[in-house]
C-alpha cells in the first residue's frame, strides 16, 4: 500500500511561484511512476506533469511546460513558476505500479487528497 499526502498549496499572486510536495509512505514508493493532476471547479481532471520511477523521464502538459519542474527524491515535488490565474485548481499527486510515463488517470492506483492552489490576478 502507498499513502500520499500533498502539501505546499496556497494563495499566490500572478507571476509568483509555489513548490508542491507529495510525501509517500510505503517501502515500494521508489518503484512507482508518479504524476501531478489538477482539477478546477467545473472542469475535468488535467494532467500537469509525470515522472517515471527512476526520475529520469518526465512529461509536462503544454499548459505548464517551461514553467514547471517535476522531481522526486524522498518525496515528489512540483516547482511551479510564473503562475497564472488559470493555474488555480486542486492539485493531486498519484502513483502507479506501471513503468514509464502514464498519462491516463484511471491507470493510477493511489491518490492523495489534494492541495489547493489559488493564483490571484
Amino acid at each position: 500500500q502507498v499513502q500520499l499526502l500533498e502539501s505546499g498549496g496556497g494563495l499566490v499572486q500572478t507571476g509568483g511561484s509555489l513548490r508542491l510536495s507529495c510525501a509517500a509512505s510505503g517501502r515500494t514508493f521508489s518503484t512507482y511512476a508518479m504524476v501531478w493532476f489538477r482539477q478546477a471547479p467545473g472542469q475535468e481532471r488535467e494532467l500537469v506533469a509525470a515522472i517515471d520511477w527512476s526520475g529520469t523521464r518526465t512529461y509536462y502538459s503544454d499548459t505548464v511546460r517551461g514553467r514547471a519542474t517535476i522531481s522526486r527524491g524522498n518525496a515528489m515535488y512540483l516547482q511551479m513558476n510564473s503562475l497564472k490565474p488559470e493555474d488555480t485548481a486542486v492539485y493531486y499527486c498519484a502513483a502507479t505500479r506501471l513503468d514509464g510515463i502514464v498519462v491516463v488517470p484511471g491507470m493510477y492506483n493511489y491518490w492523495g487528497q489534494g492541495t489547493q492552489v489559488t493564483v490571484s490576478s
